[in-house]
């Protein structure tokens, strides 16, 4: 399978505000559970937090971007196995072995166990980033393999889940396990103090964040467009 190479880069973006309440929340998570899930709508700014949390992060970092057709446990596998062997070369032996030898025999829990194996092979912290999993929720494999796979994570390993809703239920339960953790749409809403860096960064003024804020409701995409239509009515009167 040719993969494309896009799907695990972290994406470039750079973005104009420092979310230090939620990267805190991120960089706490690392140590009390086994995984993050940040569930919001398209705009809320999932992508945007997890990429600018990676790239302040000291340590190495994985990035796979799911699309639609991923929806196959063996090309799902392959990309997994691809993001992580980007920063540790030689990763993914055991799993890619695995699936051959199952070849068309579907043992998901072997699949999962077989992954883990890999990361615990290199003892050294890992974040890995699985964005826009909700396209592939529907798979039939979706729910063992990561109900399986979660509680095995060895505890130098956190996996971001970026979702524009929440993972099927077996899955966010396991927050009650103290396993996962739910960063939800409304946290990532814009603060007062937000909106206005935010709003600064294109020579606003607080008034005209605040007005934007109650426009917006603090949805992260429409915050941006209203910056700049602001700004550029502003260039013109």
């Amino acid at each position: 399978m040719k993969i494309i190479t896009s799907k695990v880069m972290i994406p470039e973006d750079v973005t104009r505000v420092c979310r230090k309440g939620l990267l805190d929340t991120l960089q706490e998570n690392l140590n009390s559970c086994q995984a993050t899930v940040i569930n919001g709508r398209a705009g809320t700014g999932k992508t945007m937090l997890a990429a600018d949390f990676v790239r302040r992060h000291i340590g190495r970092a994985a990035w796979y971007k799911v699309d639609a057709p991923d929806t196959s446990l063996s090309v799902f596998i392959e990309y997994l196995v691809e993001s992580v062997a980007r920063v540790r070369p030689g990763f993914g032996s055991e799993a890619l072995a695995c699936q051959l030898q199952l070849s068309g025999e579907l043992n998901i829990p072997a699949l999962a166990e077989a992954y883990v194996y890999d990361l615990e092979r290199q003892a050294e912290p890992l974040i890995l980033v699985i964005d826009d999993l909700h396209l592939i929720y529907d798979a039939e494999w979706l729910v063992p393999f990561f109900h399986r796979l979660l509680p095995l994570m060895p505890a130098e390993i956190h996996m971001l889940i970026l979702g524009r809703s929440m993972p099927p239920a077996p899955l966010w339960r396991l927050r009650s396990k103290q396993r996962l953790f739910v960063i939800t749409e409304q946290m990532l809403a814009f603060t007062q103090q937000e909106a206005e860096e935010l709003f600064s960064s294109y020579g606003l003024s607080p008034e005209e964040a605040s007005y934007a804020l109650k426009q917006t409701g603090g949805r992260a995409a429409d915050l941006h467009a209203m910056a700049i239509q602001t700004g550029a009515a502003c260039m013109v009167n």
